[in-house]
């Protein structure tokens, strides 16, 4: 303890002792004051001569100032203090720093940094497809060099810092843009634009789809985008099939939509994850070449392998559904076919009434095919079998006396 009083003594008994006579420090006289007055008197001016300055960084979006007591100092002065001799002319060793520089700087790079923007399209549901931008290098504010300028400028003339920068460049051009936006297919299929009910079923699933993006590796549900065909979201009343039958139900068309969709997928190259084909025949494809949807539980679902997202547009327009498909395009060609393997004849019976006769059609078995060229070399696989059921004829006997069959008539409604 007697150890430690001692050295508590020593330091401020020196610092309370008085300076040799005749000293100056930065043209101030501090003889005969004690070393802690001089260094109250010294360290005053230093901070008066420190509130008249200010440092400016300047950034391409703002100017950034700091003033005391921002900017703080270090100096020597009690060392020149405890060795001054008489009569000495000292000069006090001061620099300036900026507190809190390791997070200031960043902050301001953060700030002033401009994030490179590659070139892009922007896709639209109507009019022209895609618009077009060239994007902008980016600019990154070099957070090293900024905080040996500052240290420079507080240390030298208090000069302004103007932000540098390194230029980040684009990595993509707008040829690789619109080589991942080209048209890759467009399908259309046709119906009786007079059927008012099937029409709108047509039109408003088909404009659920329009615009729809489809990432890389992602999957499309066709009923998760459409909904529930039902009259409270708009649906009405068409032809469907049920029960191996062309009846009346709600939402009777839109199979034609999910089936243009379906045709459109395959011939951009996409890959279909989940189809099913009708029970009967439908009019407006070639057989194998359907895609029911119905509930929840018969979907179309269609994925994209392509490295960048494909964009899909539908337009409904004088009894036609036409859907076209954006992508990326690596110069494959795609084709379908299909054609019929067997026939399976309607049954047939007899009814007592006109009224009751009823047009009968027979079914099928059928196969489709995709054809794939690329590179020069072609390649044809199969793609599906499939069975379509008869529909039952119903033939009115006349009697005998009259000596009468009625013909078969009408034609087949349309499918959903």
């Amino acid at each position: 303890m007697l150890a430690v009083l001692a050295s508590v003594i020593f330091l401020f008994g020196g610092f309370t002792l008085s300076i040799p006579k005749g000293v100056e420090v930065d043209g101030v006289a501090v003889g005969g004051l004690t070393r802690q007055e001089a260094a109250c008197v010294l360290r005053q001016n230093i901070e008066n001569d420190l509130k008249g300055k200010t440092l400016e960084v300047r950034g391409g979006r703002k100017i950034y100032t700091f003033k005391f007591p921002e900017i703080y100092y270090k100096d020597n002065i009690y060392t020149l203090l405890k060795n001054a001799k008489k009569g000495d002319k000292l000069c006090a060793d001061v620099s300036y720093y900026l507190c809190g520089l390791n997070s200031i700087a960043p902050n301001i790079c953060r700030n002033e940094s401009v994030s490179v923007t590659e070139p892009y399209a922007k896709f639209s549901s109507f009019s022209t497809p895609f618009s077009y931008f060239e994007g902008n290098d980016g600019k990154l504010a070099d957070e090293k060099k900024l905080i040996e300028d500052i240290k420079a400028s507080l240390n030298g003339g208090f000069e302004p810092v103007t932000l540098s920068y390194n230029i980040v460049k684009r990595q993509k051009n707008m040829s690789e843009v619109k080589k991942a936006t080209r048209l890759l297919c467009t399908f259309t299929t046709y119906f009786d634009g007079s059927n008012i009910n099937r029409t709108s079923n047509i039109r408003l699933a088909a404009g659920k789809i329009n615009g729809t993006v489809l990432e890389s590796g992602k999957t499309l549900s066709f009923n998760d985008i459409v909904g529930a065909r039902v009259k409270e979201r708009g649906f009405l009343p068409a032809k469907i099939i049920e029960k191996g039958e062309f009846i009346e139900g709600v939402g009777g068309g839109v199979c034609q939509v999910s089936t243009t969709l379906y045709n459109a997928a395959l011939l951009s190259g996409l890959e279909i994850k989940e189809y099913h084909p009708h029970s009967l025949a439908v009019s407006y494809v070639p057989p194998s070449r359907d895609a029911m949807v119905s509930g929840t539980y018969f979907d179309l679902k269609i994925s994209n392998p392509y490295p960048s997202p494909v964009y899909i547009r539908a337009n409904t327009v004088n009894g036609s559904v036409t859907f076209s498909i954006y992508g990326y395009d690596d110069g494959t060609e795609y084709s379908v076919s299909s054609e019929v393997t067997g026939t399976i004849p309607a049954p047939e019976e007899s009814c007592d009434s006109p009224e009751k006769a009823k047009a009968g059609k027979d079914g099928m078995t059928s196969e489709s095919y995709i054809t794939v060229t690329r590179g020069g070399y072609k390649k044809t696989v199969r793609l599906r079998k499939d069975k379509y059921n008869p529909v039952k004829r119903v033939v009115y006997s006349a009697p005998a006396e009259e000596g009468e069959i009625c013909d078969e008539n009408g034609e087949n409604a349309p499918e959903n």
